[in-house]
């Protein structure tokens, strides 16, 4: 296989941590031959482990004419700057999370994309994850019926007071972890636009942005999509509970179940206003089916975000993650941070 030659732009938790790492393991596609970020000794340790260029600037990475493609896993505040000059100096563009501070951030490096032709993808790899992948299985499957709502809850008590607690960098619970199980939600709502409800506020955290948000997603023939995000949350729910009219789906990343009736085994019921026998309640006799997932053993399936952006780099298949999908979540967290302005 021909390498595509690979260039970090920060060494932090996920340049380092996730996409150095994720690199590293598929060697025989991927070889990261320049790195740049401000601390020496993160440049150093990426000089040993790939016998990699060390670039004093942004501006010297991306001027490699060794460098094909860019990863940009630099502040959240500077995705948008960064990305936009890789693809102007002739680059393929891997962007992390948030894809942008501002849906007009978003838009420019979608039109950077267009005008020089070149590759832009958004590090979404919670598209990847096995309990996302079978959640959405199961409701595609129908024998939960009609989607009525999905609540995703991702909650946890604990303080932060790190550059992604501040407004100025692009930081908020939203911005850094809400906007993986949006980006979900959206796929799982749909098609149709949205109407959006959102609360935010800070409550935990050190710094000035939100670390507790309430979404609703709306909108005639969609399942209502309930998120919640939050760093208050001392007694934790599952991070799934999919509601359908023949059933429903309970679970975290770990192990899913699910449980269903068939319509033809409900017994028939007639409307019926007369007084119920002994003054009770209507109570049916269903017939109940079962099924668990668990998670299957082994390291977080990321590298499949690597290995789809292989096949479209390399052999022409189309992009898995693509910049227009992502500025459907950005859309969402803009008209969020607007109402919480209001």
């Amino acid at each position: 296989m021909e390498q595509i030659r690979v260039g970090i732009a920060g060494l932090g938790r996920s340049g380092w941590n996730i996409h150095a790492r994720l690199l590293d393991g598929l060697r025989d596609r991927y070889q990261v031959v320049a790195v740049t970020d401000p601390d020496a000794e993160r440049m150093k340790e990426a000089r040993e482990r790939f016998a990699c260029r060390t670039c004093a600037s942004y501006e010297e990475l991306i001027d490699d004419g060794d460098v094909e493609l860019v990863v940009v896993a630099t502040p959240s505040h500077l995705h948008a700057e960064y990305s936009i000059a890789a693809l102007r100096a002739g680059k393929a563009v891997v962007c992390e999370k948030p894809m942008a501070a501002t849906l007009a951030d978003a838009d420019r490096m979608i039109a950077a994309a267009e005008e020089t032709g070149q590759l832009l993808t958004v590090f979404q790899n919670r598209r990847y994850s096995p309990d996302f992948v079978q959640v959405r299985r199961v409701i595609e499957s129908g024998i939960l019926g009609r989607i009525v709502m999905i609540h995703i809850t991702v909650a946890g008590f604990g303080r932060r007071w790190d550059w992604q607690t501040l407004k100025k960098y692009g930081g908020g619970s939203l911005n850094n972890t809400g906007v993986h199980f949006l980006d979900q939600a959206l796929l799982l709502f749909g098609d149709a636009e949205p109407q959006v409800f959102c609360h935010m506020e800070r409550t935990l955290t050190l710094g000035d942005a939100e670390d507790h948000v309430k979404l609703i997603l709306h909108a005639d023939g969609a399942p209502m999509i309930d998120l919640e995000v939050t760093s208050a949350c001392a007694y934790p729910p599952n991070l799934w509970n999919v509601l359908g009219t023949l059933g429903g789906l309970t679970g975290d990343m770990s192990s899913l179940r699910w449980k269903y009736v068939l319509p033809e085994e409900m017994p028939p019921r007639e409307l019926d206003v007369r007084p119920t026998p002994d003054r009770s309640y209507n109570r049916d006799e269903l017939i109940w089916h079962e099924e668990t997932w668990q998670a299957p053993k082994g390291p977080a399936p990321w590298a499949n975000f690597y290995l789809d952006l292989y096949e479209t780099i390399r052999n022409g298949k189309p992009l898995a993650v693509t910049p227009n999908s992502v500025r459907r979540t950005m859309w969402v967290i803009e008209k969020c941070h607007n109402m919480s302005l209001a």
